[in-house]
C-alpha cells in the first residue's frame, strides 16, 4: 500500500539528533534516485532539513527539534500528512528534548506511521516504497 496523500504525493520527515545527521544525509544520498521522485516531498527539522537542502534535497523546513520542529512533525503525522518519518537517533548521547522525541514516537505509534530511527529499518521502509513508485 502507497500512502500517497491526497495531493498525490507522500510526506517523508527527516529528523536527526546532531550525532547522527552526517549518516542521515549519507543514507539521503545513497537513496536520491528514489527520493527525488515527484511523489515523494521531504520534510525535516530545521538543521536536518537544511544539511539535506545543502545535499541537493528539497525539503520544507519546520523549527529546529529543540525549538519545536519534533511537535510540528508530530502534528503532521497526527492530521495524516507526513506518512513516514526517519528519526535517525543517537543512543549514545542524551538530549534535552526527549519528551518531544518521546511524543513524536508515540504520535507515530497511534497514528500507525511507519518510523525508523536507524539506518537499517529506514532502507527497508524506502525499499518497499521504490517497489511501488
Amino acid at each position: 500500500m502507497l500512502l500517497i496523500n491526497s495531493s498525490g504525493f507522500m510526506e517523508i520527515a527527516i529528523i536527526a539528533h546532531d550525532g547522527k545527521k552526517a549518516d542521515l544525509i549519507d543514507f539521503l544520498i545513497k537513496n536520491a534516485d528514489v527520493l527525488h521522485n515527484e511523489k515523494i516531498k521531504l520534510i525535516g527539522t530545521g538543521t536536518t532539513g537544511g544539511k539535506a537542502e545543502a545535499a541537493g534535497f528539497k525539503t520544507q523546513r519546520m523549527l529546529s527539534g529543540p525549538l519545536g520542529g519534533d511537535a510540528q512533525i508530530a502534528g503532521r503525522v497526527a492530521e495524516g500528512i507526513t506518512k513516514m518519518v526517519f528519526f535517525f537517533k543517537d543512543p549514545l548521547s542524551s538530549h534535552p528534548h526527549e519528551a518531544d522525541i518521546n511524543m513524536l514516537i508515540r504520535v507515530c505509534d497511534v497514528h500507525n506511521v511507519p518510523l525508523a530511527t536507524n539506518e537499517a529499518t529506514a532502507q527497508l521502509l524506502l525499499d518497499a516504497i521504490a517497489l511501488q513508485l
